[in-house]
């Protein structure tokens, strides 16, 4: 046989499959269900850092200063986080094998776990930081790093301190040219005057509302046609714009990649909560109403973060400022020819 790579030793095997020690055989008291525990959360973790891979190089792409609509960038970008969205289902559907589990062949063990929990994935909390989940807007705040040991709890902090996902596609966002540019509108108006494409929408969509929902119409000028983010927003009125337009036009070829793009963050969110919602079916199913490994609430604490831990929820948020596609203002055309790649 030539020299050259091997299979075992490329993918050192001799490190994975010798990576599984169960702590009741230690204790001289088998489980079989162990190692099946343990081969699935080692599963997790290296489909977490296949996830951090992918989202890292996104990241990278967007804190560029300019992203080209003729660069492969942006199909990068989708092709990318199409991967994570791939591997988030699989990784819910993983459930099921853990579910062949049964309550009494977890008792087997469980207790010679304490105190480590899933909680304590740094692998999982890196993601959830990098996406854009921050402290102050976690469920369980004061509990989320009480279990960890001081280097894990400083690495979150410092990436913490990073510009997460979210942040780098609202300036990708604001960077949307079409609305500065006179030769696609009446004219640029003045300052603080709102822009006469969005003061034909406004005027439609408040059209479009039926009395109950007439209060929609304020929260629409307070969130798109304002020129400061607050605080708590993970968005801001010029990003939230540029979204909704491309929502509304993503049939015109240009527009047809960020819509991908937007469409994406919202899976992996739909797909985020998925599994938790099967894991807390999962942890009362196993475990009733005892508390966690971890000394967390158990299911009560899934079931806060499931309602809370929603990243991308703004972009979700647009559609209640949506109108039907026959009531759209209609764009020049020196704009639709530019969304057509025709230039």
């Amino acid at each position: 046989m030539k020299d050259g790579v091997y299979y075992s030793e490329y993918l050192q095997l001799d490190k994975i499959l010798n990576a599984q020690t169960l702590e009741s055989d230690k204790a001289n008291d088998h489980a079989h269900d162990e190692m099946l525990f343990i081969v699935i959360h080692q599963s997790y973790e290296l489909w977490f850092k296949q996830i951090l891979y992918e989202v890292g190089s996104v990241m990278q792409i967007l804190s560029q200063p300019n992203i080209s609509d003729n660069s492969p960038d942006l199909f990068t970008v989708n092709h990318r986080l199409n991967r994570v969205v791939t591997i988030l289902r699989v990784l819910v559907q993983k459930i099921d094998i853990l579910e062949t589990m049964t309550s009494l062949d977890f008792l087997d063990f469980r207790n010679r776990l304490r105190p480590a929990s899933g909680f304590q994935s740094i692998q999982f909390k890196v993601l959830e930081a990098n996406l854009g989940l921050r402290m102050q807007n976690r469920h369980g705040k004061e509990y989320y790093t009480s279990q960890l040991k001081p280097e894990d709890k400083k690495l979150i902090e410092d990436v913490e301190k990073t510009k997460p996902l979210i942040d780098l596609v609202n300036d990708w966002l604001e960077r949307m040219p079409f609305f500065d540019r006179p030769e696609y509108w009446e004219g640029i108006v003045a300052e603080g005057v709102v822009h006469p494409f969005w003061k034909k929408f406004s005027e439609a969509y408040g059209n479009s509302l039926v009395d109950a929902e007439k209060g929609n119409l304020s929260r629409f000028e307070e969130l798109f046609l304002g020129n400061e983010k607050k605080e708590e927003w993970s968005l801001s009125p010029k990003a939230r714009r540029a979204a909704l337009f491309i929502i509304l036009y993503r049939d015109y070829p240009l527009l047809q990649l960020p819509f991908q793009l937007l469409n994406n963050l919202l899976e992996i969110d739909n797909t985020l909560s998925a599994w938790r919602f099967r894991h807390i079916n999962m942890v009362h199913r196993m475990i009733g109403a005892r508390t966690g490994t971890g000394g967390s609430t158990g299911k009560d604490y899934l079931q806060g973060a499931l309602n809370s831990h929603y990243i991308f929820k703004e972009f979700a948020e647009l559609t209640t400022f949506m109108i039907e596609r026959n009531k759209l203002p209609q764009l020049s055309p020196a704009l639709r020819k530019r969304l057509g790649f025709d230039v």
